[in-house]
């Protein structure tokens, strides 16, 4: 009987880019997923966390927690961001308070961010993707550096039928978004992208994936000011082509 999941969509997703929501639901679907969003859901809080507004942060939480207290199953998340937001930052928001904190611990325990899903939780590689183009691939900060996840969305990328996935150069260094990092520092923020873009160029790929639709955006408005022909996609486009 096929299991069922949750769908964690994330802002940006749900308010810019349906397609890879859409995306993600075929791709699970196609493994043996049934997936179920709860309509309820909002942010996961990360902006307010990071802007050092904790008591907003936390009340974000909370709702977050209460929504998807009433599902069941694995909850999956298109992001690395997020998924590092609620599996470490969730309980040091609630350090002080152990009710709340048994049930944020609780919550992390259901999440997953999509690569680790399919690569660890169900031990998938080839999800029958197909993409017959030259693609490269963009190791997102808090996917590598907090969660420590490298090795499972360049597994599945490598099954993709079709596609030829090289190397990026410097591919960790970060594309200089950082959510509120890109408003606080704009001029860090755009060498760092200025570095990235001459990297993607670089690797001779017209295709750059990554796992977060942040970075996504930021490389994207890159290549688009500088109009280069390259472009960025989050991993679930690639995964669902056939």
């Amino acid at each position: 009987m096929p299991q069922t999941v949750q769908l964690f969509v994330t802002c940006i997703i749900d308010t810019f880019y349906p397609e890879i929501g859409r995306a993600v639901v075929q791709v699970l679907n196609r493994v043996g997923r049934i997936v179920e969003f709860p309509p309820e859901q909002t942010c996961c809080g990360q902006p307010a966390f990071n802007a050092g507004l904790w008591d907003q942060a936390r009340s974000i939480a909370i709702h977050t927690l209460k929504t998807f207290e009433k599902t069941r199953g694995d909850i999956v998340i298109p992001s690395g961001s997020c998924t590092s937001m609620i599996r470490y930052h969730y309980p040091e928001l609630f350090a002080n308070d152990p009710a709340w904190l048994k049930r944020a611990r609780a919550f992390a325990n259901r999440v997953y961010e999509l690569s680790e899903y399919l690569v660890d939780r169900l031990g998938i590689t080839d999800v029958g993707a197909r993409f017959p183009q030259k693609i490269t691939y963009h190791s997102s900060c808090h996917l590598l550096r907090e969660l420590g996840v490298d090795r499972q969305p360049r597994a599945l990328l490598a099954q993709v039928r079709g596609a030829e996935l090289v190397e990026l150069p410097n591919t960790a260094e970060c594309c200089g978004f950082g959510g509120v990092f890109s408003i606080e520092h704009p001029e860090i923020s755009a060498a760092m992208l200025e570095r990235k873009i001459t990297n993607i160029e670089a690797s001779g790929a017209p295709y750059v994936i990554t796992c977060d639709a942040g970075c996504m955006t930021n490389i994207n408005g890159g290549l688009r000011r500088q109009k280069k022909p390259q472009r960025a996609l989050h991993i679930a486009q690639v995964l669902a082509g056939t």
